[in-house]
């Protein structure tokens, strides 16, 4: 079972920058992309970035669209979200998880492995 350890949440005023990282364990074959999704208090969770391990495609949500660049270290087997221009709105736990399953990258029920989250707090 691969592992996933999030990291680099925090606190950040509006308009300010944070990158995430989630590192996995191990990669399978079956691994086929890493993504991130995020969950406000009283909100579901929702679809953010994700990334093909193989080359590099990748799939966003249009809240974050030309704010957020999910990018990908094979070597090292690591995900990051860069989150630039925040806003109070993208206030939430961030949690990577691991698809096996295949397309579409935003689709949740495509994602098996999650980790524990880290939590990003934009103030106004």
């Amino acid at each position: 079972q691969v592992q996933l350890v999030e990291s680099g949440g925090g606190l950040v005023q509006a308009g300010g920058s944070l990158r995430l990282s989630c590192a996995a364990s191990r990669r399978t074959f079956s691994n086929v992309a890493m993504g991130w999704f995020r969950q406000a208090p009283g909100k579901e969770r929702e679809f953010v970035a994700a990334i093909t391990w193989s080359d590099g495609r990748t799939d966003y949500a249009d809240s974050v669209k030309g704010r957020f660049t999910i990018s990908r270290d094979n070597a090292k087997n690591t995900v990051y979200l860069q989150m630039n221009s925040l806003k109070p709105a993208d206030t939430a736990d961030y949690y990577c998880a691991s698809n096996s399953a295949g397309w579409p990258l935003s689709a949740q029920s495509k994602y098996n492995t999650w980790g524990q989250g880290t939590q990003v707090t934009v103030s106004s």
